[in-house]
């Protein structure tokens, strides 16, 4: 199909800067742009590319001010990122399209609950008294346990394993390969040093318009429930241990791991790898880089990185002196042979015996 820039501009609530009737049929990325393409700039970074690009349209920022003539159709929004995401949205919920209906190879438990507008893949697992929402779509090879309650136009795509009693809100999507519920590493050693399990009887609970990543594992409470607020979104590869709560709109992205019993807060950023030990708080609005570990709380808004994890603006000071370390080292041991050199020559001529360094 093709859409016009004067459509698209429309759609996003935007204003045409060129010719509106400019038509696109594809997008394509900035500095590979080719004729009937649509494409974006958000960062800086490649702006060089928008004077150059052979796309027809490109969305930008309001605010944006030009450095020179752009062949391309603008489309100027507040925000191009966002506006880029909400095209790409409406192309996806178009082909996302799945049939209703019940694959015959799937099991369905005669007391589980699915309606007529699902769609349930191959091979697909649904258990006693589990409850699916209206227009769900759930992918082959997934498994559903007993109890499990799934709202609304929820997606699970193949071999999602949802543990027993887990809650899932509207319009979440959980990627191949996630675990949600499983057990918490609860365990405690008897005299005689043998781990002895520690039954774990809550459960998980995702609310609405959470995204959970590829093979991530958010385990199940040893009581109460595990407490993924509205808006999450977590990246693949993430560990989330029993009983944590995660307040709304926060995103982590991969291998991160936190630990049991922690809080974090809400709109919270925590980049790769970055590691959260247990029973702390994390404040609202907190940042945390890539690699960072804490053992301690953070406070509201707090922007830190590394381990243990400092203000981000001295941590970064601190990076430029990193690799000047093994100078500064040879420096100070040629000022501390300089400094005894001094001493010793005081020490023979007995001058001034009272000079300290």
């Amino acid at each position: 199909m093709e859409f016009t820039a004067q459509q698209i501009a429309d759609f996003l609530n935007g204003y045409v800067e060129g010719d509106p009737t400019s038509k696109v049929h594809n997008f394509s990325k900035i500095e590979e742009g080719m004729p009937g393409t649509i494409t974006f700039l958000a960062n800086p970074k490649y702006e060089p590319y928008l004077y150059t690009t052979k796309a027809g349209i490109v969305i930008v920022n309001q605010e944006l001010t030009l450095q020179s003539p752009v062949a391309a159709t603008l489309i100027r929004v507040p925000n191009a990122y966002s506006a880029w995401g909400m095209l790409l949205r409406l192309v996806e919920k178009s082909n996302a399209k799945q049939t209703a209906g019940i694959d015959g190879s799937s099991y369905v438990a005669k007391t589980a609950i699915v309606p007529d507008d699902c769609s349930v893949g191959a091979f697909a697992y649904i258990g006693d008294q589990a409850v699916i929402g209206k227009g769900c779509i759930i992918y082959p090879y997934t498994y559903i346990g007993e109890r499990v309650k799934i709202g609304d136009n929820t997606i699970l795509y193949p071999h999602v394993t949802i543990y027993a009693a887990s809650v899932i809100g509207n319009n979440c999507i959980i990627h191949a390969g996630a675990v949600i519920g499983a057990d918490g590493f609860g365990f405690a050693p008897d005299a005689d040093g043998v781990y002895q399990k520690i039954p774990q009887l809550g459960n998980v609970v995702l609310e609405d318009d959470v995204e959970v990543g590829a093979n991530t594992t958010i385990d199940r409470a040893v009581m109460g429930s595990t407490l993924i607020h509205k808006g999450v979104k977590i990246d693949n590869l993430v560990q989330i241990a029993h009983n944590v709560e995660i307040g709304e709109n926060t995103a982590m992205a991969a291998q991160v791991g936190i630990a049991g019993s922690t809080k974090v807060g809400t709109n919270c950023m925590l980049g790769g790898q970055v590691g959260i030990s247990g029973h702390l708080h994390i404040g609202h609005h907190v940042q945390m880089g890539p690699q960072s570990g804490t053992i301690s709380n953070l406070k509201d808004n707090a922007q830190v990185m590394g381990t243990p994890p400092f203000p981000l603006k001295n941590f970064l000071r601190s990076s430029l002196l990193f690799e000047k370390f093994p100078d500064i080292y040879r420096s100070l041991n040629q000022l501390e042979k300089e400094v005894a050199k001094m001493k010793k020559n005081i020490e023979i001529y007995g001058e001034t015996k009272n000079v300290s360094f």
